[in-house]
């Protein structure tokens, strides 16, 4: 972790509704070496809420914030990553206001308390 604690990230799309509950049943078992990619490119405490058809994503990014675009491009490039978004993106609807190459929205944090 680095000394100013982890980076914590908000992020929203949409769900198509009729995939609800596939997209439970993959999350409920993601394949291992998805999860081992998230952990390897230092990523903690990821959540994915639903409510009403939308999704929000939580984690903590702790390694060197120097390091963070990188080691997103590693989880890109991780065995299977490709396989796994194309199952998810097939359902789920990104946001109309995202960023030039984001696919969920990212949000700015405006308050954290521990």
């Amino acid at each position: 972790m680095t000394d100013r604690g982890p980076i914590r990230h908000g992020q929203r799309l949409s769900l198509r509704p009729e995939h609800l509950d596939e997209y439970r049943r993959h999350h409920a078992a993601i394949w291992p070496e998805i999860a081992a990619a998230i952990t390897a490119a230092g990523i903690r405490n990821y959540s994915i809420f639903h409510f009403a058809g939308e999704l929000f994503g939580y984690y903590e990014y702790v390694g060197p914030p120097d390091e963070y675009a990188a080691r997103l491009r590693a989880l890109a490039a991780a065995p299977r990553m490709r396989e796994w978004w194309d199952l998810m993106e097939a359902m789920q609807i990104p946001h109309p206001g995202r960023r030039d190459g984001e696919w969920w929205a990212e949000m700015e944090q405006v308050f954290h308390l521990d």
